[in-house]
């Protein structure tokens, strides 16, 4: 570590995650340590925000004291305490940015609030930084999570020879989160919770084009997102086809009795069903794709990030890289371990907030809606 590298702790807690990481320069990952609440969320098919906020209690102090050691570094070597102060639930949210405060105050150290969405953000740099390929700027980002769907135009901007990033909003999502569908789909399918992961299993052993879903059209802006009508058209082609109802059945039978892996499901799914899973993930897919490179090709970009819980999906990244290469475009993904929440990206963001001199008081609150641009 030099001179220059600073020690920077982050904490996030904004769902369903408990994390904290130690990140060194800004760019350096030493440790990086998430609880997971999917367990607990499970039975309920989505995150209980209460549950949430009473795991995060329980989970905050052990996870801080995990991330430090394994860093091989004690809370007094930081720099600064990053913490993320929104947008997420509420009551979640408080338990980290009250823990980040009384932290800080308490070790003498600067508090740096962090904006989760510009953690997604990072969360591609650091890893690029680490393939020594880190992406040309201007940049379109595609956040696409259970939480978020919008896109970004990414600049570079330098102040006091420090380099920030600035963000334009261009579009976003106006109802579900492309996540968020996921999840509604496979609680009416009964394939289990989060629903991503499952889906993104089962749909190859599915044809992709036998249930047609209408592509959004989006009045005023283009680069607008909607998923509540792919959503609703899954809950209309289930009635009308009420054959599928008992495998529906057998499937939520089986989850309660813990059978929750892709094959357990699959050998409940009729072809029928591997159909529609398919053809809900490619109304999705290309949804997504198809705005982020017509926002892209409309911005004069260098190069596009995707970042967020739906960037570990197989499919989406298959079809950004075919794409990009077809238009001779470079698109950069976090590994699937940091493209879900962590806080790594939260002490990555925090890092050139540090050095630009930003700091937060112990007045620093919540916001469930704070925007990024």
């Amino acid at each position: 570590m030099t001179e220059r590298e600073h020690l920077i702790l982050g904490i996030e807690s904004s769902c369903d995650e408990t994390a904290a990481a130690v990140v060194a320069g800004g760019r350096r990952i030493l440790s990086s340590v998430v609880a997971s609440q999917t367990e607990i969320h499970r039975k309920y098919g989505g995150v209980v925000p209460e549950l949430a906020s009473r795991e995060h209690l329980r989970q905050i102090v052990p996870v801080v004291r995990e991330a430090v050691e394994q860093a091989h570094v004690t809370l007094r070597d930081v720099d600064a305490v990053a913490v993320t102060n929104g947008p997420g639930l509420i009551g979640a949210l408080l338990v980290g940015v009250t823990y980040g405060k009384v932290l800080a105050q308490a070790l003498g150290k600067p508090l740096i609030a962090v904006n989760h969405l510009e953690g997604h953000v990072h969360a591609v740099f650091l890893e690029a930084h680490a393939a020594g390929r880190e992406p040309a700027l201007p940049a379109v980002c595609l956040i696409v999570s259970g939480g978020h769907t919008i896109l970004y135009d990414v600049k570079s901007a330098s102040s006091n020879g420090v380099q920030r990033f600035t963000y334009t909003r261009i579009g976003g999502t106006r109802d579900d989160a492309a996540g968020e569908a996921y999840d509604k789909v496979a609680r009416m399918l009964a394939l289990g919770y989060p629903g991503g992961p499952i889906i993104d299993r089962l749909a190859p052993h599915g044809d992709a084009h036998a249930v047609r879903f209408n592509e959004p059209k989006m009045s005023g802006n283009p680069y607008d997102f909607s998923f509540s009508g792919i959503k609703t058209a899954v809950l209309y082609h289930l009635r009308r086809n009420p054959q599928l109802t008992p495998e529906i059945e057998s499937r939520r039978q089986a989850l309660a009795r813990g059978e929750r892996s892709a094959d357990a499901l699959r050998a409940l799914s009729s072809p029928a069903t591997l159909d529609l899973i398919a053809s809900f993930q490619r109304a999705v897919v290309d949804n997504l794709v198809s705005r982020t490179f017509a926002a892209a090709e409309q911005h004069s970009v260098r190069s596009i990030l995707v970042s967020g819980g739906v960037a570990a999906n197989s499919e989406l990244r298959h079809t950004f890289e075919s794409e990009a290469a077809r238009r001779r475009l470079e698109v950069y993904f976090p590994s699937r371990a940091l493209s879900t929440d962590n806080a790594a990206m939260i002490a990555a963001a925090g890092h050139a907030r540090f050095l630009s001199g930003e700091r937060a008081d112990l007045m620093l609150n919540a916001e469930a809606n704070l925007p990024l641009a």
